[in-house]
């Protein structure tokens, strides 16, 4: 029996530009405080505000930050995606971490994604680093699927429940 091979990627990675950077962080930093205001139950501006410490605190220097790389994802020339990686220690450990991937809404459901998770292991191995990590909300079940599909396991599930006004007592 033949092993099976991995197809070719239809994916190439460039680095973000200095251009192109103010449009990307507030797409993200966007992005990421309706997330939290989505699926963690925060009021806007606080996830407004969450955001954009949570930013500053990870990329400090914006693209001159020591050790993080964001990439475009492109396919014959046309942009798919970005994926943004770096550095992260988790218990004592240092890892991969891949602090943003996303394939734009108009090229989903063709294997990007896959591509560009399998792209953030290269990454991992090429930095001799042999562990990737990665947060994901509990509301995005695609990316969930995706993720366990690749041999990704939950480390932590966070959960919440609301319940209603609090009552204070007298």
């Amino acid at each position: 029996m033949s092993e099976a091979r991995p197809r070719p990627s239809r994916l190439s990675a460039r680095p973000l530009r200095t251009d192109e950077y103010a449009a990307w962080y507030r797409h993200v930093t966007d992005g990421y405080a309706r997330d939290i205001a989505a699926h963690g139950g925060t009021d806007p501006g606080a996830a407004r505000r969450k955001a954009v410490r949570d930013m500053g605190m990870v990329l400090p220097r914006g693209l001159e930050t020591p050790d993080h790389e964001v990439k475009v994802l492109e396919a014959d020339g046309v942009r798919v995606g970005v994926l943004w990686v770096g550095p992260r220690e988790i218990d004592e450990r240092r890892v991969l971490y891949i602090w943003d991937v996303e394939i734009d809404e108009a090229h989903r459901g063709r294997g990007f994604g896959r591509e560009a998770m399998l792209l953030a292991e290269e990454l991992a191995r090429s930095r001799g680093l042999g562990r990737v990590e990665l947060n994901v909300f509990g509301g995005n079940v695609i990316a969930r699927t995706l993720y366990q599909a690749l041999g990704y396991g939950e480390r932590a599930v966070h959960m919440a429940k609301d319940l209603g006004d609090p009552v204070v007592p007298r």
